[in-house]
């Protein structure tokens, strides 16, 4: 009798989900920041487990800084920063007061745009449990690696998410 093959589940053959990290992440039951970055853009959610599906309880991406007055490139370690900054403060708003780390199937890079996210998160008043060493360096948050002018954008962008109201 011929041997029988097991078939992965589909998005495990897509290259889209790992599961038992999945299932480490849900036994926690606590919401989780989910941080999705690609080249041009970082996208970032906070949600909670359903049996149904996930539920998306916050959601922000890079792209909304626009209306903050950040201009120019939206896929960097400043801007990372920024969009966890700005779904913190949603988060705050909706009462989230900690979360864990969800980057999905990326492996997070010291001092990486994911962790830039988390800081920024961590900054606005939202726990979530992140080694400090991992963590970019200030410089490299603020822009100063870019330019000046990046640094002051950052500063005035970081300014009015604060002034907004979210």
């Amino acid at each position: 009798m011929a041997k029988l093959k097991s078939v992965p589940k589909r998005r495990r053959r897509e290259g889209k989900t790992n599961y038992p990290k999945r299932f480490n992440l849900l036994k926690s039951r606590t919401h989780r920041f989910v941080v999705r970055p690609s080249l041009q853009n970082i996208n970032v959610q906070i949600t909670l487990y359903s049996p149904q599906g996930d539920k998306v309880v916050v959601a922000t991406s890079s792209q909304a800084l626009h209306h903050y007055g950040w201009t120019v490139h939206k896929g960097n370690t400043p801007a990372a920063y920024l969009t966890g900054y700005l779904i913190g403060k949603k988060a705050q708003k909706k009462n989230i007061s900690s979360a864990i780390l969800d980057s999905g199937l990326r492996t997070p890079t010291k001092g990486g745009r994911i962790y830039a996210c988390v800081k920024g998160i961590v900054d606005a008043g939202v726990t979530v449990p992140v080694a400090e060493e991992v963590l970019p360096t200030m410089e490299r948050i603020e822009g100063k690696h870019i330019g000046k002018e990046a640094a002051q954008l950052f500063h005035a962008t970081k300014k009015k998410i604060d002034e907004a109201k979210l």
